[in-house]
């Protein structure tokens, strides 16, 4: 299996847009970890045609909140439909067994022992400031704590969770990470 993860940030916010609708905001920066080539990519929004052809030799895309979030935001761009390809939402994933959402910076310190570089509020003020090797720099470590959060999930089947000043471990079900072929994709090609 080579998955993809990915992880994206945006020029403006919810409030910038007047709903809360993904698909009405745009894209500053898309970061990737390639598992088939061990490495990892950031993109712009003018260098979307890059991207395609990672995601289209994925077989799953790997996200935090990615359903939700960057797979809605990210299929405006592409031509043809990224909900067609294995998708695994670490979010979701334990939010099944927690019964609510819990944040990536609160299960990564838990359970990993790291910390976010920010906020995905500092990557829309770093845009306005011209700071693109800041919001590349910030999006890459979460998509490497995200990296990093898919390995133990799939090895462990358990992450740890905040409750003040304690942690405990939650247990987690995995069964539809699952990948077959009939995911991949090949909409890139030329019209």
């Amino acid at each position: 299996m080579a998955p993809l993860v990915f992880d994206i940030e945006t020029k403006n916010t919810f409030f910038d847009v007047g709903e809360n609708d993904p698909a009405k905001l745009d894209i500053s920066v898309v970061c990737i970890y390639d598992f088939a080539s061990n490495t990892m990519k950031s993109f712009q929004e003018h260098e979307l045609k890059d991207l395609w052809p990672y995601i289209e030799n994925a077989d799953a895309l790997i996200g935090y909140n990615s359903d939700h979030f960057d797979i809605p935001l990210l299929n405006k761009y592409y031509a043809g439909d990224l909900t067609k390809i294995k998708s695994i939402d670490l979010m979701k994933t334990i939010q099944k067994s927690l019964g609510r959402r819990i944040k990536l910076q609160d299960v990564a310190s838990a359970t990993l022992g790291v910390s976010k570089s920010g906020q995905g509020l500092d990557a829309i003020t770093w845009w306005k400031n011209g700071e693109i090797d800041k919001i590349i720099e910030y999006c890459l470590k979460d998509v490497s704590i995200t990296r990093d959060l898919y390995n133990h999930m799939k090895e462990n089947k358990k992450v740890s969770i905040p409750d003040g000043s304690n942690t405990y471990q939650i247990d987690l079900d995995i069964t539809d990470w699952e990948v077959t072929d009939a995911s991949k994709l090949t909409h890139a090609m030329p019209w």
